[in-house]
């Protein structure tokens, strides 16, 4: 599985992105996608994930409320709509793909086998 993040870029405080994710699957059927994000300096860390046959989301106490995770079949594409931003949001985004994720690890890096190579969130206060 090839994934590409896309969307990144410099946007004041307040203000909103969209970020896409592009899987190579024809099928993602069996897949959880998820966004995680990475600061200079800390870990990667959970954002929000979506598991594709149900349309299940999850997200992390940062993004609830203000981030939606989404996803369309044709083409195979994920998306985070990120609302109101704040300095602290300022990151590179990853997404993630995995056919095998459970529930009680959907937050953790290491659940995900198929990553993007990143895009670049900066939030200007």
């Amino acid at each position: 599985v090839q994934l590409q993040a896309s969307g990144g870029g410099l946007v004041q405080a307040g203000g909103s992105l969209t970020l896409s994710c592009t899987a190579s699957l024809r099928s993602l059927r069996q897949y959880t996608m998820a966004w995680f994000r990475q600061a200079p300096g800390k870990e990667r860390e959970f954002v929000a994930a979506i598991r594709w046959s149900s349309s299940h989301t999850y997200y992390s106490d940062s993004a609830r409320g203000r981030f939606t995770v989404s996803r369309d079949n044709n083409p195979n594409m994920a998306y985070l709509q990120m609302n109101s931003l704040k300095p602290e949001d300022t990151a590179v985004y990853y997404c993630a793909a995995d056919a095998r994720t459970i529930l009680s690890s959907i937050r953790m890096p290491r659940s995900y086998d198929y990553w993007g190579q990143g895009t670049q969130v900066t939030v200007s206060s």
